[in-house]
């Protein structure tokens, strides 16, 4: 008998699993009568086939043992529990019928068994955030008396949406099919249910033309196509729309004025698609927006004046195009009702001093302006920010110094002005910003040393102080930075020797003190604390290049919950290394430097470094770029290096090595790594020990007065470091002699 029921249901091996099979055999195959009797009374029969069915649909999707809200639906979908027990699931109080099935969550897998269809009373179909696959059953779409039909992320491959079956929908209200795996064209709208307020397809794979059934769907009020591969024009929707996404598609043509929704629309955001021509006046005229997103198109022109935006407005995004002249000096009302929390016009072609009116904005929280022709000073007022959460005019032809006011906005969290042409020193009031995480000002003409005070920002991730002309030794305040993960003094003029709390950063990801005056030994003893320099991160990093400075700063705002602020998020990725190079250092390099085992990237080249390399080489396996040219290092090539299955980048050029480079090693891979070591030599066939290395090729100089005046600069400087190293020892002057001898 076990057998029959296994052939007509599917294989049973426990008695529980006996017994839900004779129940739902017997349901099956019984006739779905009407919930009320003659009397008015609740069928039992009724009650039961929704059971049944609901028992049906549990045996043929896969649960994961591993989740407790898997586990928590399967001990109470159970023929001994009352359906009104039963987890995710709704019941009538009048007819006792199943009207709402919600599984979200539940991290349920395989497919939805068609038997759901048969469920005619549901109004409520909500299996988000599981891993559904295959089709979507087309019968779902005959459920009359659906209201809200919710099968977002999953992993659906087919909608099946014929749409003569969409007229039976007659009650659909919301329909949300996004973060799937769909794709063809989305069907024609026009026999759809004329109650459809929200639709949400976003993050699919669907093409071709938005559908006309769409643009006159009359009841839609929210709708988000975003993320798909969408094409043609965005057309003019003739409904009266609350909330327009179309971001990331490939959407062309020029921008519509949507009069349907001048009063209800309060979320336009078409960023990341091809639209082209200017910004219309008329989109101003959306009076109740509250969300603008033009961002990463081809918008070009300047901004006329008469493009003001209402005070309601919140978010204001016109990055990432082509967007020319002054920027308007009233681009939204400044009125003590302004809501406006974001403004980004950065990476355009904007020129001109930037508007005092900006600083009237009392609201905002986010001001992004970089990667636009800015010039002139910083306005003096922008302390009046209050709320001012982050300020990016990096890239631009700023000058002047860094206003003291800045520090009104007490509540900033990054500072980035990198890339312009700002003087005058840092302002040792900027200790009041103590809630700052991001302060990059590299790339200036800023001078003078490091302010004490800065000790006070305690909160600081990310500093950025390269390529200015700061100098002096370098003080404690830097040691309050606990949570530093990326410093950089690079090309300065600090000098002195490092100091012993180099290494007593526990976050720090990235140290660059190159091309600075810094001088003595490289400090020993002080290497164990970041876990990062130990394990590396797990994080996906930039390959090792030439430059450790290489970074991506991504700067992530959203809005909360109640639309009135930003959520500050950013993603910092960079090398895990250490660069000393272009310093006077000297000594011997620390074996506890090559303990940090999770180093990728490390470069000491020109210094004064001396004796052998240390001999735990081989323990950094992460490694990816280690350049020690241009010292004075002595011994043998360590044979370890060959272990090092991730290095790239490998130059030990201009030292004193000596002794043979095996060439079944593997250091063939690195050419120009051993140029400039006279007494080294490779060996080669009939154990000759060949003296000549080559040299790494990208380095030659064409003729010409350029190539001239660089060979006597090159040749002054390399006089200059051998006049020094001369004084410095006798066998750093045998070497040094021997090079040039070599050379000529």
């Amino acid at each position: 008998m076990a057998d029959t029921w296994g052939s007509l249901i599917m294989p049973c091996k426990t008695s529980y699993s006996l017994k839900v099979s004779i129940f739902l055999l017997f349901f099956l195959f019984s006739p779905f009568l009407n919930p009320l009797n003659a009397s008015g009374v609740v069928s039992l029969e009724a009650v039961n086939s929704d059971m049944s069915l609901l028992l049906h649909f549990k045996l043929h999707f896969q649960d994961n043992p591993s989740s407790s809200q898997s586990s928590l639906l399967l001990s109470s979908w159970d023929v001994n529990v009352p359906v009104s027990n039963w987890t995710g699931v709704t019941r009538s109080n009048q007819t006792g019928r199943v009207t709402g099935l919600n599984l979200t969550k539940f991290n349920l897998s395989g497919q939805v068994h068609p038997c759901l269809c048969n469920l005619t009373f549901l109004d409520t179909l909500v299996l988000s955030h599981n891993s559904f696959n295959s089709s979507i059953p087309s019968c779902l779409w005959k459920l009359r008396s659906l209201k809200t039909l919710d099968l977002s992320y999953n992993m659906f491959t087919d909608v099946n949406l014929p749409s003569s079956t969409f007229v039976t929908m007659s009650q659909l209200i919301e329909l949300d099919l996004s973060h799937n795996m769909l794709s063809g064209e989305i069907g024609n709208f026009s026999h759809f249910s004329m109650a459809l307020e929200k639709l949400n397809l976003g993050f699919n794979s669907f093409h071709g033309e938005i559908p006309k059934s769409l643009l006159n769907l009359m009841s839609l009020k929210y709708l988000d196509l975003s993320h798909n591969s969408l094409t043609g024009n965005v057309g003019d929707f003739r409904q009266a729309l609350v909330s327009l996404n179309l971001e990331s598609n490939l959407l062309s043509g020029t921008l519509p004025c949507l009069y349907s929704s001048r009063e209800s629309l309060t979320v336009l955001n078409l960023a990341k698609n091809l639209i082209l021509g200017g910004i219309p006046t008329c989109i101003s005229s959306l009076g109740g927006l509250t969300q603008l997103n033009l961002s990463h198109n081809e918008l070009r022109y300047g901004i006329s004046p008469r493009l003001v935006f209402s005070e309601r407005l919140c978010v204001l995004d016109l990055s990432y195009n082509e967007l020319s002249g002054r920027i308007p000096s009233k681009i939204v009302e400044a009125s003590e009702k302004s809501g406006l929390l974001l403004l980004d016009l950065s990476h355009n072609q904007f020129s001109g001093e930037i508007p005092v009116t900006i600083t009237e904005l009392k609201s905002l929280q986010a001001l992004f302006l970089s990667y636009n022709l800015h010039v002139g000073e910083i306005p003096e007022r922008v302390g009046n920010l209050t709320y001012l959460q982050v300020i990016d005019l990096s890239h631009n032809f700023l000058t002047g110094s860094i206003p003291s006011n800045i520090v009104g906005c007490f509540q900033l969290l990054a500072l980035i002005l990198n890339s312009n042409n700002l003087s005058g020193e840092i302002q040792p009031v900027l200790d009041a910003l103590d809630s700052l995480k991001i302060f990059d000002i590299g790339n200036n003409k800023i001078s003078g040393e490091i302010p004490l005070t800065l000790a006070g920002c305690k909160s600081l991730e990310v500093v950025d102080l390269s390529s200015n002309n700061l100098s002096g030794s370098l003080n404690d305040a830097i040691t309050k930075w606990s949570n530093l993960k990326f410093l950089s003094l690079a090309r300065n003029k600090f000098s002195g020797s490092l100091p012993s709390w180099f290494f007593t950063f526990q976050a720090i990801h990235t140290l660059d003190f190159s091309g600075n005056k810094f001088s003595e030994y490289i400090p020993d003893g002080n290497f164990n604390t970041s876990p990062n320099f130990y394990n590396g991160d797990i994080r996906k990093t930039i390959p090792a290049v030439p430059s450790i400075s290489a970074r991506s700063l991504d700067i992530k705002l959203s809005l909360v919950a109640d639309g009135t602020s930003l959520s500050f998020n950013y993603n910092l990725t960079t090398t895990i290394g250490i660069d000393l190079s272009d310093n006077l250092l000297h000594g011997e390099i620390p074996e506890g430097l090559f303990g940090l085992h999770g180093l990728e990237y490390l470069n000491l080249s020109y210094n004064f470094l001396d004796g052998p390399v240390p001999g735990n080489l081989g323990k950094l396996q992460k490694l990816k770029a280690l350049d020690l040219s241009h010292n004075s290092l002595s011994g043998n090539i360590p044979e370890n290096i060959t272990v090092l299955r991730n290095l790239t980048v490998l130059n030990l050029s201009y030292n004193c090595f000596s002794g043979v480079v095996p060439t079944k090693r593997g250091y063939g891979k690195f050419p120009g790594a051993f140029a400039g070591n006279p007494d080294l030599c490779m060996e080669s066939s009939g154990n000759v020990c060949q003296r000549t290395f080559p040299v790494e090729s990208g380095k030659k100089f064409e003729e010409g007065p350029l190539s001239v005046w660089v060979f006597g600069i090159s040749a002054l400087v390399s006089f200059y470091i051998g006049v020094v190293a001369i004084f410095c020892s006798s066998r750093t002057r045998s070497c040094i002699l021997q090079t040039k001898s070599l050379a000529g």
